[in-house]
């Protein structure tokens, strides 16, 4: 066995559990933006429970061109998309293979995913300056399940890597929670050094 396929097994069992629980948690977070932008549909005057403070909050953000990138709310993408994602995790857990191409086209939508999550976070904190806390949800979610599908996918053979990167994938695997915690730790500092004024005037 190679080293990449025996430190593959602690990502690859959890893999299936972290699918259902990200695509649940999307789901959720999707659907109370999706309950919100539908009130203030209705009501313009309707104050999203998002809505915390100046710069925590969702309500501008729908109603922003970046909240509608596809001329409708971004939030229904993510309806579908983790719906989907749901159902595919919780085929893994039962014990099912699934094809070599349905793991290629979740890593196509994962990576889509998380450069519109990346694009969304520069928009949100330069451009929009508001900090939606159920798009953070979506971001946290979109970033993990990406990490690890591709980290499975490239342990399973799935995504070919060469025998010269079989050590470095063996070293990401074997760090990959340290590696996580450090994408997220970037995004962290960013929200952090954004909104400092913010951040201080609460201490």
């Amino acid at each position: 066995m190679s080293g990449a396929a025996g430190t593959a097994k602690a990502p690859g069992r959890r893999v299936g559990w972290l699918m259902t629980l990200a695509g649940v948690v999307g789901w959720l977070a999707s659907l109370r933006l999706a309950i919100d932008d539908r009130r203030l549909l209705k009501d313009p005057d309707h104050v999203p429970s998002c809505d915390i403070s100046p710069v925590v909050g969702c309500g501008s953000a729908m109603a922003s061109p970046q909240g509608n990138l596809l001329g409708f709310p971004n939030m229904l993408i993510g309806l579908g998309a983790f719906a989907a994602v749901a159902v595919l995790g919780v085929t893994v857990l039962t014990g099912a293979r699934l094809h070599r191409a349905l793991w290629l086209a979740l890593n196509g939508g994962a990576l889509a995913a998380v450069g519109f999550v990346h694009w969304l976070i520069w928009q949100s904190l330069y451009e929009l300056d508001r900090l939606c806390p159920y798009c953070a949800v979506v971001w946290v979610v979109t970033i993990a399940l990406f990490w690890y599908v591709t980290l499975r996918n490239c342990a399973h053979g799935v995504i070919p890597v060469p025998r010269r990167g079989r050590a470095a994938l063996d070293l990401v695997l074997e760090s990959h929670w340290l590696l996580l915690a450090g994408w997220y730790g970037v995004v962290v500092l960013l929200v952090l050094t954004r909104f400092r004024s913010y951040w201080s005037s609460l201490l």
